[in-house]
């Protein structure tokens, strides 16, 4: 049984869109429910890259339209279990821990804030001229490439300064290093917050100018479950 996510057992019924092959359905304990799609062959869309794709796409969107009617613990995607009985189990089994979650959950969102180096300039070497020739020369180049060392370290500790005034005002996150110097740094905030959010944000960006800050959208909670 191709499972989304675990939430509380609401009092209402949900928005239910399409999954990836078919309808969804929600599987109810008295506290703890999760959102299914029970007529899906995942193997055979394993099978297929086109179709693999697609549903890891879909499961994301399925997650996000739940995500904006309750608080969820979105699962990964492919997880399934063997039956209705077995998902059962599972919620009656690990009830205190999922409302402990869904508890300190309530209300928050995630949010992707991109830290991107802006590229240095090599500094410029008043002393190098075509004239100049043998040991001036290369003294001319150590100083030039110290130079653009030092404007990296610079860079660097910027990079800490920022993150050591997020984690003060914002102290639920998680850094994930990317390539090229690309750092990614995910905050769980309450949504009603989010303003407060975008404020805070352009104050970092007009005080740290050797890095470029962008903010994603809210999203599930999906690095801190």
């Amino acid at each position: 049984m191709y499972t989304y996510a675990f939430f509380k057992t609401p009092l209402q019924p949900l928005q239910l869109t399409e999954g990836i092959a078919g309808d969804l359905a929600v599987i109810k304990t008295d506290t703890l429910s999760a959102l299914v799609e029970p007529d899906l062959e995942f193997e055979e869309i394993q099978n297929d890259d086109t179709q693999l794709v697609q549903a890891v796409l879909t499961h994301d969107r399925v997650i996000c339209d739940l995500f904006w009617q309750v608080t969820i613990l979105p699962l990964r995607f492919g997880t399934k279990f063997l039956s209705y009985d077995r998902l059962v189990d599972h919620l009656i089994e690990n009830r205190e821990k999922y409302l402990g979650k869904l508890n300190q959950l309530e209300g928050k969102a995630e949010y992707r804030l991109k830290l991107t180096p802006i590229e240095l300039e090599l500094p410029a070497s008043p002393e190098m001229n075509g004239s100049m020739k043998g040991r001036d020369y290369f003294q001319a180049k150590k100083q030039q490439y110290q130079a653009h060392i030092d404007q990296k370290d610079q860079q660097q500790e910027e990079l800490q300064q920022i993150l050591s005034e997020i984690e003060q005002v914002y102290p639920n996150t998680k850094l994930k290093e990317g390539a090229d110097g690309i750092e990614k740094l995910y905050l769980l905030i309450d949504k009603r917050e989010e303003m407060t959010l975008y404020q805070h944000l352009n104050e970092w960006q007009n005080q740290y100018p050797h890095w470029e800050l962008g903010l994603g959208e809210a999203l599930p909670p999906y690095h801190f479950v």
